[in-house]
This record gives structure tokens, C-alpha cells and sequence, in this order.
């Protein structure tokens, strides 16, 4: 699988393929080049997410 993944570089700001950055600089694996393009979008989304549930928690 590691051949045909893709990884968003937090380093570069680019989409790479497996054999590029180490690990902790990139986010991933994604099965396209087009998901791997969206990967910041899916982490605000998910972090918006968390913190919605978070509130919801804190209220008594």
C-alpha cells in the first residue's frame, strides 16, 4: 500500500509521495493525490468537530 499512498508535507506545504519527508512532517496516508490535497480542510473539519463536542461536554 505504501506505494500508491499519498501524504500532505507540513514542511513543504505539498502533497508527497511515501518515500519523501519523514513521518512526523507530513499528514497521512491517503489513497489520492486529491484527498491528500484536502488533508488541513479535514483537520479544521475535524478539529471544529472535537471542539463542538468538547462544549457540549462542559455544559452542565
Amino acid at each position: 500500500m505504501a506505494e500508491e499512498s499519498w501524504y500532505y508535507c507540513l514542511k513543504h506545504h505539498a502533497v508527497e509521495p511515501y518515500e519523501a519527508c519523514k513521518a512526523i512532517d507530513r499528514l497521512g496516508p491517503y489513497a489520492s493525490v486529491a484527498e491528500a490535497e484536502q488533508a488541513l480542510e479535514r483537520v479544521a473539519q475535524r478539529n471544529e468537530q472535537w471542539d463542538e463536542e468538547d462544549r457540549r461536554e462542559d455544559v452542565p
